[in-house]
């Protein structure tokens, strides 16, 4: 796992779960905190396998936080076409994808600066 504050550590662990839960695929965590004038401390990335599964992320990791740490999105936008959904944190902003669209945008890409932590799945 990153070496992160613990509220911060807390709230990831509790997010991957959540993916987990509902067979999210390829959770990649982007440790920000080294890059100037980032919006966030860490992006959370992971994919789903259609619109269905996204939302079932979603509710999922929303399920997850709230039901362990009681903490709740300050913002969730995207869940209407489910192809890529964004839940913000704060300080952590997880982005739920369809693979075809992760591949377009490349988050990872565009933050090629960043320390990436690939998450294993045993699914």
């Amino acid at each position: 796992m990153v070496k992160t504050n613990s509220g911060a550590d807390q709230l990831i662990s509790v997010i991957i779960e959540g993916i987990e839960e509902v067979k999210g695929s390829d959770i990649d965590i982007l440790d920000l905190r080294e890059i100037e004038n980032t919006v966030c401390d860490y992006f959370i990335i992971c994919n789903g396998t259609s619109n269905t599964q996204v939302n079932a992320i979603v509710n999922s990791i929303q399920k997850t936080v709230s039901k362990q740490i009681k903490d709740k999105p300050w913002h969730v936008e995207g869940t209407d076409n489910a192809e890529w959904v964004l839940m913000d944190y704060v300080n952590v902003v997880v982005h739920i994808f369809q693979k075809h669209i992760r591949e377009y945008y490349d988050i990872e890409g565009l933050w090629g600066d960043a320390k990436v932590t690939s998450i294993a799945t045993n699914y």
